[in-house]
């Protein structure tokens, strides 16, 4: 029954990330950009340069990498946005990444932002940022990186790897904070 519910999960999972629609177009203080493809910053700098956003948020960056090394390494050269461009070197994971622009959106006093992250990762980021911050407007900018086949997945290895995987991180990412609701529940009834 297990396996079951899972598979089921699976597949309804891989319809929704195949499922997102185009973003609207309407303005929001912040881009925020979750690290980990190419695609993703090229996207961020694309709506920053479209004005957007007043500010791109870089989260999960490399210690030692800048600015000028990120337009650089994704072959933008928009000295006019290096300005507007804020860099987060604290998040190793996609929990982290949402604790890292909570802080930041908080220091900027923004409550608007369109995340832009890849398509298979977008549930989980989503579900990580609107617990953390709950009243924040979020748009979903998913970006498809062509290494993932989502009309073929279960016929494409890495593509059904990568998705059972993270599938499998957003039920855990559900179970975690079920499990502190119980135990908050718990102390507060003692």
């Amino acid at each position: 029954m297990v396996t079951i519910a899972w598979a089921t999960g699976l597949i309804l999972f891989v319809q929704t990330v195949s499922g997102f629609p185009a973003p609207a177009e309407n303005k929001t203080e912040a881009i925020v950009v979750l690290t980990g493809g190419s695609l993703r910053l090229q996207a961020g700098l694309d709506l920053l340069s479209r004005g957007l956003a007043e500010k791109l948020f870089v989260s999960g960056v490399h210690r030692g990498v800048d600015v000028t090394e990120l337009l650089r390494i994704s072959r933008q050269t928009p000295k006019a946005l290096d300005c507007c461009i804020v860099l987060g070197y604290a998040a190793d994971n996609t929990r982290g990444n949402a604790r890292e622009t909570a802080v930041w959106m908080r220091q900027e006093g923004y409550r608007s932002m369109r995340l832009v992250t890849a398509n298979y990762h977008m549930p989980r980021s989503l579900f990580e940022l609107r617990r953390i911050m709950p009243r924040a407007e979020i748009i979903p900018n998913a970006v498809s990186p062509a290494h993932v086949k989502l009309s073929t997945w279960w016929i494409s290895p890495g593509t059904a790897f990568l998705l059972a995987r993270e599938y499998t991180k957003l039920l855990l990412a559900h179970l975690r904070s079920s499990w502190r609701s119980v135990q908050n529940f718990l102390v507060s009834a003692i």
